[in-house]
């Protein structure tokens, strides 16, 4: 496999759950199963590592990010100031082209969700809110964006199962915030983006709690 397909193929298996929080990334397992060789696999590694979604301990190799009690209390602390001021900035500085590229992750979006492609969904809406960042155009924003976009999708994994009827309810709803996302970023209406990104953050936030809490609890745990 080329580095490159190794790097969005590595990116896509966290990002969806197939590579665990706090998993053990084997370098040997690793070069043996893709074909390739020490080098180039450690470049990916420092990329993702640079990136957020991987963490290097000397010594030790990588693991996948963690996910711990700081990290899920600091993400629901941050994001709906986050999206706010990503949001606020997408619709002054978006270009044509990047509104042509957001239209087409949503359109992608909802091809997935017609499918129930659960990793579909969960990709092309990370990719969506990806070209928001994009369009805020800050340096100071990005980082922190992008990480807290890794965790926003690897947690929001019980939203796009949609296991009941207000879930599905909930999942067209995010739909249709996408779309009107869009026109707000067409129309470079900044405020109007800001509302709807804190009522679209309402809409995800009861579900990503799910992750934490689920309700009900397992038997074993209900019984103590």
């Amino acid at each position: 496999m080329k580095k490159n397909e190794l790097y969005e193929e590595l990116k896509r298996q966290i990002l969806t759950l197939k590579l665990s929080p706090g998993e053990s990334m084997e370098e040997v397992n690793l070069c043996n199963e893709y074909n390739i060789s020490r080098t180039p696999l450690r470049e990916i590694l420092q990329k993702l590592a640079g990136e957020g979604y991987v963490e290097l301990v000397k010594n030790r190799g990588a693991t996948v990010s963690s996910m711990d009690y700081k990290t899920l209390r600091n993400f629901f602390a941050t994001a709906p100031m986050m999206y706010s001021a990503v949001g606020r900035l997408a619709a002054k500085n978006a270009t044509q082209s990047q509104v042509k590229e957001l239209q087409k992750a949503q359109a992608n979006f909802i091809k997935a969700n017609k499918k129930k492609d659960i990793d579909g969904m969960s990709l092309y809406n990370n990719r969506f809110h990806r070209l928001i960042g994009e369009m805020a155009n800050n340096d100071y924003l990005m980082p922190s964006y992008d990480r807290l976009l890794i965790d926003h999708a690897r947690i929001g994994q019980t939203f796009f199962h949609a296991i009941s009827k207000e879930m599905l309810k909930d999942l067209k709803e995010v739909s249709k915030h996408h779309d009107k996302m869009i026109q707000c970023i067409i129309e470079g209406d900044s405020e109007g983006m800001v509302i709807l990104t804190q009522e679209h953050w309402r809409l995800a936030k009861g579900h990503l709690e799910m992750y934490v809490g689920p309700d009900p609890l397992p038997d074993s745990m209900s019984e103590e």
